[in-house]
């Protein structure tokens, strides 16, 4: 059994993922929580401000690099 997430709407359903079947296959539907209307997900250049990031940063003491890194270790 597979299990693939999708949005119903207007009496069609929108699998999140696609799922490839050269036969026919019984689904079932089960109807969750109403799901909020979502924008566009994604990233546009607006997103991303240097100035921004040098005002964020302009208190930091220390190796932004370094704090990245031990960051993505603890992660592990």
């Amino acid at each position: 059994m597979v299990a693939v997430v999708g949005t119903y709407q207007n009496g069609y359903v929108k699998l999140d993922k696609e799922y490839h079947s050269s036969n026919p296959v019984k689904v079932i539907v089960t109807f969750l929580d109403e799901v909020p209307a979502q924008a566009e997900k994604g990233l546009s250049l607006s997103d991303f401000s240097f100035a921004q990031s040098q005002k964020n940063l302009e208190n930091f003491k220390g190796s932004f690099s370094e704090t990245v890194i031990e960051e993505r270790r603890l992660e592990l």
